[in-house]
């Protein structure tokens, strides 16, 4: 009789224990997610504020700021703040990059989930892993140190351009791409392989018709996720891409965006200048732009059938 007590006494201890337990747990995510969504309103609310300020406090034009090309705050007499040359800058080496990362991404992936994958489990996903890690810094200096001066003496300029920042953002988005694209392609259940093989498709045929249309989805938000880091980065473009106020004309022209102008600009202006506000706009339209992508990215996960 006092085995079966203790015995009923221990396992209400243990029910007890964990009912608490749980109960931490819960709660400890509830504040986690709490402070998560707290920090995300506060940037927002607090980006917002400083951001509209160059159109409310200092009366700047909202559409000349986006479709100027004219950048020249310093100027005494007439000083003009025209974004427009950046916002392109920025757009210009995220979709060419997007269009070099993007196939090259699709096709290695395609060759380590379907052609040779233990090869790609064993040796290239481990490579292109080890790509994400590498700090931008290496590979703008690489590109200041080697792209530059290879685009300088073959295909004429100052080396410093669009194409050398393109290049430099398609290697850094590239792991992105690879891996996102070979973990869709991963998870496709083995049936609609095995159910194109028995209709009698080729491999290819099976890849070109069957995985990649039903992967498309996830492929296409692998890309659209890469955009989004080639969109908001600074270091490594600042490095190759001129950060010329000029509008560029060519693939050739030194540019500038909105990340390397902000880098470069804001430890030079007074706190509450027009100026100062004008870079606070720019960083503003990189936030609308990071949520533009966040919204798309849902849009494209949403329509994922399998």
């Amino acid at each position: 009789m006092e085995k079966t007590i203790k015995s009923s006494n221990r396992l209400l201890q243990q029910k007890k224990q964990w009912f608490d337990d749980e109960k931490r747990g819960k709660y400890l995510v509830t504040i986690s997610a709490f402070i998560i969504i707290s920090a995300t309103i506060a940037i927002t609310i607090f980006l917002t504020m400083k951001g509209i300020q160059s159109f409310i406090k200092n009366d700047i034009s909202l559409l000349k700021f986006i479709t100027s090309t004219n950048w020249d705050p310093t100027n005494k007499d007439a000083p003009h703040y025209g974004a427009f040359a950046f916002i392109f800058g920025s757009f210009a080496v995220t979709i060419f990059s997007a269009l070099i990362a993007g196939p090259l991404g699709i096709g290695a992936a395609i060759f380590m989930s379907e052609i040779a994958p233990k090869i790609g489990k064993k040796v290239l996903r481990p490579i292109i892993e080890l790509l994400v890690g590498i700090p931008s810094v290496v590979y703008g200096f690489i590109g200041l140190t080697v792209l530059v001066p290879f685009i300088r003496e073959h295909f004429g300029g100052l080396g410093f351009s669009i194409l050398s920042g393109t290049i430099v953002l398609s290697i850094m988005i590239l792991p992105t791409v690879t891996s996102i694209a070979t973990d869709a392609l991963s998870t496709l259940p083995n049936s609609l392989r095995e159910g194109s093989y028995a209709l009698g498709a080729t491999r290819w045929q099976t890849v070109r018709r069957v995985l990649i249309p039903a992967a498309l989805p996830t492929l296409l938000t692998a890309v659209v996720l890469g955009m989004s880091r080639a969109f908001g980065e600074a270091l490594a473009v600042q490095m190759v891409i001129g950060n010329s106020r000029d509008f560029p004309t060519s693939l050739l022209d030194t540019a500038g965006t909105l990340t390397t102008i902000i880098t470069l600009n804001m430890g030079h202006t007074t706190y509450g200048s027009i100026e100062n506000n004008t870079l606070w706009s720019m960083g503003l339209i990189l936030l609308v732009m990071s949520f533009m992508f966040i919204i798309f990215i849902r849009f494209l996960s949403s329509r994922r059938k399998i």
